[in-house]
């Protein structure tokens, strides 16, 4: 059955018509399934990563040598959620950008999102955390992270240097977020 936002009462969140593989910055915010404390604790304003964390901040270091023209900026792995910022440097090209067909599998549906855009990048750091975390928690196919995430278009010099600055004060005002059960 095709989605259909009005009778499944969720629509995107995302820019409408706004090309999230174009060169440009990104803020983006993906959170625990159900908002649970997996990835560690805060103490004393300092974020210390349990096992599940190491998982998510390694994966997350891996995106620029997986996705060549994608860079990261800073980020920050909380008890149950990452904000980041991700720097996309090139273009996909016109011949991998959805729509395209695969010659293996040309029955297959096209591609939904261009392979550098921004929505290919978290899926993909999201499936291969998942896989980790639930192969480490003897927990298959249990989810991990919520169905979306948050994502804001850097504008200029000073957003950038205003979410640098959130992101590296993050941890010191844990017991002031939005996203802290205990809070």
């Amino acid at each position: 059955m095709p989605f259909d936002p009005k009778k499944h009462g969720r629509r995107s969140i995302r820019l409408e018509g706004y090309d999230y593989s174009q060169v440009g910055e990104y803020f983006v915010t993906f959170c625990a399934h159900k908002m649970r404390c997996l990835f560690g604790e805060v103490k004393n304003g300092q974020m210390h990563l349990n096992r599940l964390g190491q998982i998510v901040e390694s994966e997350w270091r891996k995106t620029p040598h997986l996705r060549p023209g994608v860079d990261l900026g800073d980020f920050v792995v909380m008890p149950n959620h990452l904000h980041g910022l991700v720097l996309i440097r090139l273009r996909p090209h016109k011949k991998n950008f959805a729509g395209s067909l695969d010659r293996r599998a040309h029955d297959c549906a096209p591609l939904r999102r261009p392979p550098r855009g921004l929505g290919s990048i978290i899926a993909g750091f999201k499936s291969v955390t998942t896989t980790r975390i639930n192969q480490q928690r003897g927990t298959p196919h249990s989810p991990v992270w919520q169905r979306n995430y948050y994502e804001h278009i850097i504008d200029d010099d000073e957003d950038y240097l205003r979410t640098r600055h959130y992101i590296s004060i993050n941890s010191k005002l844990w017991h002031l977020d939005r996203y802290n059960p205990l809070g």
